[in-house]
């Protein structure tokens, strides 16, 4: 059962038996081993991890059907021959994993890492898929980390190729979501597939190229490799070397038993350590010389590559330091050209883009901030180096100029990974769909009238850290619990931090939790919202006098050392090397941390369980890397508490305004979730090339970020979106105009849809759902795309290619023939209703512009399933009314008209139009679809420059 694919297994297991006869052809003996197997069955877990590989194999050559689906996992039961009861059997041990997995845009690239050569060559990745396994990782985690990091490798160029090519890609994570994992694992596969110099860009403080160089040691180079040939028994050749004074040593560094190179693979060089930064070469050039079993050949031919040792350094994103790699890196001379080099950037849009303004550049030259030209230099030097950014927030890099060839644009792939399980993200935080419990749980809105909420929000960390003592006594895994922190950020100021601090540190001295006083307060807190949101499954009292003897114990470990409080603000590394904060080392870190910008990127902070947030910006990259609150919360993630701004002030005198924070959160995820989800309709190749590729996306993130900068540079592309294909999908425009003649214009082209619309609502519903009423008729597809053409709007860019998509249609014959028009209507007694130009009344829907001239969400979610069912979209079954308005080629439209503040209504009940919002969504018919076209579709603006950028471009179409 090879990566090749399954096989019969009853003949390969004959084969492999000593018997003369075959046995139990049946396999009913196997069928009752699994049937009998417990939890930590060898046998049980064998067979969890083959299925899942196969499941999750992207177009292997022995399968025709997609990864990740019962009919991939019915392919490989055929295969194997296996029966119907024996499939039943392992469908219950191991059920198909139909998650979506990493969604990759890339450009066409010549194959050359097939799963095949990849198994031939794959000591360290084996060594830690092994090591996953004993952390506990499951099956489906692996396979998917799996998956996702051979999309990497196999995009970069071969190692081996005669002609030097460098690949550049972007992988793009979520907000604390293991993106370390991946870029460890791409890096055991690159150095297993012959790249022999791996240097990794991590972050711009000395902790965070710790941590980083740490984790590679400890889960990749190993023990050995970290030891050399030095004897671990002997004290005074321990010297000198890494990590004998961690608490984690050895035990939970890898070991292979022996040096990698006695066991028929490689060593791996460390050219940087935990606690030393890149300095100089230490042996001088000589520590890249590579040995070569044919010096008349390059290193880069195989006759030479697999044998040579490979280097990794892991280096600061600091001019000075990478200066001096770069002019140690010109010394070696031609060498250079032969070493296949894989360059990871973490963090990839901080300090790396270059930000230099283009109309402020010399003619013909381009001026690059420090960092960027440092690494530009690298590229340049090594030819056949590969550049891979990881991020969670990419729109920066996706910005940089792809016709500037030394730059970083991610011109051969961009890669966005799946939302790993246990993860919690917005979802959590954010009820996207307007219904669900997350704000509810999780969130606690500070208001004027709610005063700062800070005590409230101590009293929480107090009571969390004794529920977290109080769950690891009834059996909960305490391993998460071994850190308990809650995080403050109201500011950038460092002036400002130490006035908190000592306000927090003053608050908590008085805050009386050995009183009466203290315990009062805790028990109300508790009985109001930790027991009532508290995790079924999850051991939790059901009274505060259960709790109340574990409160001591959260308290003092809060507050040993003395104080309660850490300020990390950045002011230098010595904030970062404070030994109450440093998670590895120190036993339990139960403290709260007050800090600004440099606690909001690259730093993790462990345990975190409460955070208390009110600081304000206005650029969209950097207030998603404060979500701090994101991330694996084991255990505990019903004890997580948002304390947030809901009434913040952004600005000064008269330009300042007061903004919701949280609202500003939900803003950047939802278009952010909005932007993954393009990328993944985008992703399917049509007659085998891509829809799309990493230069087209720029027009994709500009649509959905109107309303703050995306990043610190903001810059469009040669590639303008001219059309959006989008048959059977909830499309939903928040572009509409402000001024007032334009929203009267927009009303009266209206005007013959609303006549079409019948006096007497009906009822719609789908499948037991919510039903409404609503005035529904039908208008030709001609009559509604003169209603569309002749509309204005605030954005015209963000409708004009689903409009393009519509005339299109409306030219193919067979395709769409008419609308049914829904307005849906209100019931209750507080409902809001008015006349529009003659006609009605209808419904006035209350929506607000969260987003500069956009609007949030329109839809009511409820609205949406009878839509889907009279475009065909959906095969649930409407009620009567619903299916007396369903046609092949007809497609529906959900007018809202909206109000913004309380309306104009004349004498005679009408809605003045100048105050009138006519919104609406549509959902095609999947007639509308044609398979041999892409659902996107760009044009060059200036076609003789098809790769160039073009800075501010507003919008083309009006």
């Amino acid at each position: 059962m090879s990566r090749r694919g399954p096989k019969h297994f009853a003949k390969l297991a004959f084969m492999l038996a000593d018997s003369d006869e075959p046995a139990d052809t049946d396999l009913s003996h196997f069928r009752d081993r699994l049937l009998s197997a417990g939890p930590g069955d060898e046998l049980l877990d064998l067979w969890r991890r083959k299925l899942t590989a196969w499941d999750f194999e992207q177009g292997p050559a022995w399968s025709a059907t997609a990864a990740r689906t019962p009919e991939r996992r019915a392919e490989i039961y055929d295969k194997l021959a296996f029966g119907p009861e024996l499939r039943k059997v392992l469908d219950t041990a191991v059920p198909v994993h139909t998650e979506t997995g990493p969604v990759t845009i890339s450009r066409e690239f010549q194959p050359w890492y097939t799963r095949e050569g990849a198994a031939n060559r794959s000591f360290y990745w084996a060594s830690y898929e092994r090591l996953l396994r004993r952390k506990g990782w499951s099956a489906a985690a692996v396979a998917g980390l799996d998956e996702a990091a051979h999309a990497v490798v196999e995009r970069l160029a071969d190692p081996t190729r005669e002609d030097p090519y460098g690949a550049r890609g972007l992988v793009v994570g979520y907000v604390q979501s293991g993106k370390t994992a991946n870029f460890t694992g791409v890096t055991a596969k690159a150095v297993d597939a012959g790249y022999r110099l791996v240097i990794v860009l991590a972050g711009t403080l000395n902790l965070l190229r710790g941590q980083t160089q740490r984790r590679l040691d400890m889960e990749l180079i190993g023990q050995e490799n970290i030891l050399g040939a030095a004897d671990p028994n002997d004290p005074d050749a321990l010297v000198g070397i890494d990590y004998q004074d961690d608490e984690d040593w050895p035990s939970k560094f890898v070991s292979f038993g022996a040096r990698p190179s006695t066991l028929g693979a490689f060593d791996i060089e460390r050219l940087t350590s935990r606690d030393r930064d890149y300095m100089a070469l230490e042996r001088g050039i000589s520590a890249l010389e590579f040995d070569k079993a044919d010096r008349t050949r390059p290193l880069h031919d195989p006759a030479n590559l697999h044998a040579s040792r490979a280097r990794v350094m892991v280096v600061k994103k600091n001019k000075s330091v990478l200066e001096k790699l770069v002019n140690d890196l010109k010394k070696i001379g031609p060498i250079l050209g032969e070493i296949p080099t894989l360059i990871i950037d973490d963090e990839s849009d901080q300090a790396s883009v270059n930000t230099t303004d283009p109309k402020k550049w010399e003619a013909d030259t381009v001026t690059r901030t420090a960092i960027n030209g440092q690494i530009t230099k690298l590229l340049e030097l090594l030819p056949r180096a590969q550049y891979i950014g990881y991020t969670a927030t990419p729109f920066a890099n996706v910005f940089v100029d792809p016709g500037d060839e030394a730059d970083i644009f991610p011109r051969d792939f961009l890669i966005s990974l799946p939302r790993p399980a246990g993860y919690m993200g917005v979802q959590d935080f954010h009820d996207l769909d307007g219904a669900g419990e997350a704000e509810k749980r999780h969130v606690r809105g500070i208001y004027e009238s709610t005063d700062d909420r800070l005590q409230e929000a101590l009293d929480s960390f107090v009571l969390t850290g004794a529920l977290k003592l109080y769950r690891a006594e009834r059996g909960v895994p305490e391993g998460p619990f071994r850190h308990h922190t809650m995080l403050v950020h109201e500011s950038v100021r460092m002036a400002e931090h130490d006035a908190l601090a000592q306000r927090i540190t003053t608050m908590w001295h008085n805050a009386a939790y050995t009183g009466p006083q203290g315990h009062t307060r805790l028990a109300s807190l508790f009985e109001k919202d930790f027991h009532t949101h508290a995790d079924g499954p999850l051991p939790t009292p059901t009274t505060y006098a259960e709790l109340k003897q574990y409160v001591a114990g959260s308290r003092r470990l809060i507050n040993q050392g003395g104080s309660p409080v850490i300020v990390v603000n950045g002011d230098s590394e010595r904030d970062y090397t404070q030994p109450a904060l440093d998670f590895d080392r120190t036993p339990n870190v139960w403290k709260i941390l007050v800090g600004g910008t440099k606690l909001s990127r690259g730093f993790t902070v462990e345990g975190l369980t409460v955070t208390y947030y009110r600081r304000t910006t206005q650029q969209a990259d950097t207030l998603m890397q404060m979500g701090r609150w994101f991330g694996f919360r084991p255990g505990y993630r019903d004890l997580v508490r948002l304390y947030i701004g809901r009434e913040e002030q952004l600005g000064k005198g008269r330009t300042a305004k007061t903004v919701d924070l949280y609202e500003a959160f939900e803003a950047i995820c939802r278009d952010e979730e909005l932007f993954r989800a393009e990328l993944a309709r985008y992703a399917p190749l049509v007659n085998g090339r891509p829809q799309v590729t990493p230069a087209q996306i720029p027009p994709l993130v500009a649509q959905h970020l109107p309303w703050v900068k995306p990043s610190a540079r903001n810059k469009m592309f040669n590639a303008e979106l001219v059309e959006v294909r989008s048959p059977g999908v909830w499309e939903e425009p928040t572009a509409y105009p402000e001024d007032p003649d334009a929203l009267r214009h927009n009303t009266e082209c209206w005007a013959p849809v609303l006549e079409a619309l019948s006096y007497t609502p009906v009822p719609l519903g789908v499948d037991g759902g919510v039903q409404y009423d609503a005035r529904v008729g039908t208008v030709s597809h001609k009559d509604l795309l003169a209603v569309l053409c002749d509309l204005r709007w605030s954005a015209p860019a963000q409708f004009s290619p689903h409009l393009e998509f519509l005339l299109d249609a409306g030219r193919e014959a067979d395709t769409i023939d008419d609308w049914c028009v829904i307005a849906p209507m209100q019931t209750s007694a507080r409902r809001n209703e008015a006349r529009i130009l003659g006609h009605g009344p209808f419904s006035l829907a209350r929506r607000t512009r969260r987003r500069g001239p956009l609007f949030g969400a329109i839809r009511d979610p409820k609205h949406v399933a009878a839509a889907r069912r009279l475009a065909g979209a959906t095969d649930l079954i409407g009620n009567a009314t619903v299916e007396q308005h369903v046609r092949p080629r007809r497609g529906a439209l959900v007018l809202y008209p909206v109000v913004e503040s309380e309306p104009r209504i004349t004498s005679d009940g009408s809605v003045d139009p100048r105050d009138l919002v006519m919104a609406f969504a549509f959902v095609a018919p999947p007639s509308t679809a044609r398979g041999d076209r892409p659902l996107v579709r760009f044009r060059a603006i200036d076609s003789t420059k098809a790769e160039a950028a073009i800075i501010d471009r507003g919008d083309m179409r009006s």
